[in-house]
């Protein structure tokens, strides 16, 4: 997931704009159909509103007047429990999933289907061992995207094969035969032969085989399994294991040292228990490795599902992939069953029934500031800018309990700015601007202006564990931070 920082930015409305409308250039085909479906529906409507002479000079009527809210409890509602742990690693497996299918080399189910031609080869390195082969195909997935040659870098010295060893941990820790010269020498020849140099790939692809058994499809996963075996000797728990394979295993044990002096631990409960307010040098020092290590047992249980789901329901897999990729942050997949509004009418109806509710009135007292130019084009559209600053109940409760953990965290009063809320299809229309979540009152962006460091980090922190719970998708935008809450969130906060 992206890194947030400290940095002031410029306000956010023409940036929004500009970057909203690039992305409505880059939507797929299908969803560009869907948009426009969407936009004359809603012009046909509007037709049928003057039509029958409801959308006279008066305009749309407003929202009901803002009301003061309660703000959040004195606990932390996403604090870990041990009693939930399925739940917990249930909803990391899928909040931090998007990663699998936006970056995966041709998309997850081309690389599904690559990965799939290796378990055969994956059920003989795990046989008569007790690692589970799921486990071992999610981490080929994860770290090659079942490619027996991928290279990490431009030099074999780094991480290489199907399960990207390292050399150093090949030959010291795992007994494999490394030849760097010769694997360096084999690959340039490789190379050129691939580029239309005279040669035959066959005999090169041997040799590279032999010198450097990273490459060795039987070999490599052989060596996996060894470090797995070794891991899960000295931790006793499997999924400590998997953990390690991208964190090492000394960096873990310094972990869960600093956690609760060393003692083993479920993987859920050392990740979703440490804090900057709890078990604090635990925290930092997994903050501290820029490379997602922490996030590394909840991809490979991901990739895990997606491997199911490319064997039992491959047709789900496409709709799930679709939607995952439609937005920076897989906000589609939140909110994939929620119509949205089409018009400003349809703001005012849903605002009548308590599906909507404006921002409360005692904001600043919340934390929550507004932005106030929120809602500037609702006179292009015949609507007032009100009707622009409002949620879902549940989207606004999660809000106020996000301001407030990230006061908590940071020990800073100041407030953390809305710079939008609810916005329908017709006045993203108007603006040039397309984001669907938007449309469904789920939605909301943060302005990137920090009091400090301290509020900036406790918001990082506080975006990452509400992502790893799979109540919010989030992608960082040059001036804001743009949210999107899950549908479900209710039933997690009710629980709490």
């Amino acid at each position: 997931m992206p890194r947030e920082d400290s940095e002031a930015h410029s306000r956010p409305d023409r940036a929004a704009v500009a970057r909203r409308r690039r992305r409505a250039k880059q939507l797929p085909i299908g969803q560009r159909r869907a948009r426009l479906i969407v936009s004359l529906a809603a012009f046909v409507l509007v037709i049928a509103v003057i039509a029958n002479g409801i959308g006279s000079r008066s305009g749309v009527p407003g929202p009901p007047a803002a009301a003061i809210v309660d703000g959040a409890g004195p606990g932390d509602p996403f604090a870990y429990r041990s009693a939930r742990e399925a739940d917990f690693i249930a909803r990391a497996t899928a909040g931090n999933a998007h990663v699998l299918f936006s970056k995966s080399p041709g998309g997850a189910v081309a690389t599904a289907a690559r990965v799939a031609a290796f378990r055969p080869a994956i059920d003989r390195a795990v046989a008569g061992t007790g690692i589970d082969p799921n486990l071992l195909e999610g981490l080929v997935f994860v770290e090659s995207a079942g490619r027996a040659d991928a290279l990490a870098g431009s030099d074999p010295a780094s991480a290489a094969g199907l399960t990207q060893i390292l050399a150093a941990t090949g030959q010291s820790m795992l007994g494999m035969h490394i030849d760097l010269a010769a694997s360096r020498r084999l690959l340039k020849r490789i190379a050129a032969v691939e580029n239309g140099a005279r040669g035959r790939l066959g005999p090169l692809l041997a040799q590279l085989r032999a010198a450097d058994e990273r490459f060795s499809t039987t070999k490599a996963l052989a060596a996996t399994v060894r470090y797995l075996e070794t891991a899960r000797h000295q931790f006793g728990r499997t999924d400590l294991a998997i953990e390690s394979y991208h964190m090492g295993i000394g960096n873990l044990h310094q972990v869960l040292s600093d956690y609760d002096g060393g003692a083993a631990v479920p993987y859920a409960q050392l990740y979703f228990d440490s804090s900057p307010g709890r078990h604090a040098a635990a925290f930092r020092l997994m903050a501290g490795f820029s490379d997602d290590s922490v996030l590394y047992y909840w991809r490979v249980l991901g990739a895990v599902a997606v491997m199911h789901l490319y064997r039992t329901d491959r047709a789900a897999l496409e709709r799930l992939a679709s939607l995952q990729t439609a937005d920076d942050a897989g906000g589609a997949v939140l909110q994939s069953r929620t119509p949205p509004y089409g018009d400003p009418a349809a703001l005012s109806t849903a605002y009548r029934h308590r599906e909507l509710v404006p921002l409360p009135s005692n904001a600043a007292a919340l934390g929550i500031g507004v932005l106030p130019s929120m809602g500037s084009g609702a006179r292009a559209v015949g609507a007032p800018p009100a009707l622009y600053r409002g949620l879902r109940p549940v989207a606004l409760r999660l809000l106020i309990d996000l301001v407030a953990g990230v006061r908590r965290l940071s020990g800073v009063r100041a407030p953390l700015t809305i710079a939008s809320t609810v916005q329908d299809s017709r006045y993203q229309d108007r603006e040039g601007i397309y984001y669907a979540p938007s449309a469904t009152g789920f939605s909301f962006e943060i302005e990137r202006r920090y009091a400090n460091g301290a509020q900036a980090g406790a918001l990082q922190a506080t975006l990452d564990r509400l992502q790893s719970l799979n109540l919010i998708a989030w992608a960082r935008e040059p001036a804001t931070i743009e949210v999107t809450v899950a549908s479900d969130a209710a039933a997690w906060l009710a629980s709490e």
